[in-house]
């Protein structure tokens, strides 16, 4: 009979084990479709966080703005792993199951690559949904502002600031995963997500798929939003050169790489190397 007690840590490895092995049995149209839900879900939670930010330098401290729209950026996660869905980032913890060969790795890489590509479709269609609803209108053109700003600093970041930056997101957004393993509630669940969540984006670390809705939506302000609106704005869109749609491509393979190597490699092999590697100690 299950207890109410949060699952113990090498519990929790084998549940990722299985979890990472069901994931590559599923049918590639129910994976696929789970993955733009993820890429839907993600790009909510950064819509919510964006209008957070909106017009906040100046009125409240950094840190505290940037902890607001962490808390609001959960939004994306609680969907995922609440709701339901296949989000790349959190996938990558299927190297659990593969390390213990319960998956053959071009399993796992179809996996990554079909859930990769939902995900980028999901985003990127919400993005225009977002825009279409006007929504970059809200705050007298301060979410605008905020939209524009973000996916210039996303694209001209230096490769190796996007790579470490991306590590670092991933290893949180995997532990955020890795802690709601051990829930037993829908409440458990939330609370394990809020803090690692909240604290990568606090900090300005790079997540793949939250970038394929701020590029998206801060290219289409830029290019599609109304002459008359766009010359209102505090910012001078000249600033905002380097903010193209191949930049945007060029931006998300650093940030990919990281997300892998800290998701797959410092949270998913670790834990695998404690709990689930041949030959260890039982005590």
């Amino acid at each position: 009979m299950q207890g109410f007690d949060a699952l113990l840590p090498a519990e929790m490895a084998r549940k990722a084990e299985l979890v990472g092995e069901q994931k590559t049995r599923m049918d590639r149209l129910s994976l696929f479709s789970l993955a733009v839900l993820a890429g839907a879900f993600i790009a909510l939670g950064a819509m919510f966080a964006t209008t957070v930010l909106a017009g906040a330098d100046g009125v409240l401290p950094f840190g505290v703005t940037r902890l607001l729209a962490g808390i609001a950026f959960c939004l994306g996660l609680v969907l995922v792993i609440v709701g339901g869905a296949e989000l790349f980032t959190g996938n990558t913890l299927i190297v659990m199951a593969w390390a213990a060969q319960k998956v053959r790795l071009y399993e796992m890489l179809r996996v990554w690559c079909i859930v990769y590509v939902g995900n980028l479709i999901g985003a990127v269609g919400t993005a225009a949904l977002v825009f279409l609803s006007g929504q970059y209108l809200a705050g007298n053109g301060a979410v605008a502002e905020v939209m524009l700003e973000l996916a210039h600093n996303k694209v001209t970041l230096p490769f190796g600031h996007a790579l470490f930056l991306g590590i670092l997101c991933n290893v949180l957004v995997c532990l955020a995963v890795w802690l709601s393993f051990s829930a037993r509630t829908v409440g458990d669940k939330i609370l394990a997500i809020l803090f690692p969540v909240a604290a990568f984006v606090a900090a300005g670390f790079e997540h793949s798929v939250a970038n394929m809705y701020f590029v998206p939506v801060g290219l289409l302000v830029k290019s599609w939003a109304p002459a008359a609106f766009l010359a209102e704005l505090d910012s001078d869109l000249g600033t905002f050169t380097a903010l193209t749609w191949l930049a945007f491509v060029q931006s998300l393979v650093p940030v990919t790489i990281g997300n892998i190597i800290g998701g797959g490699g410092l949270v998913g092999a670790v834990y695998w190397f404690i709990y689930l590697r041949p030959h260890r100690s039982q005590t």
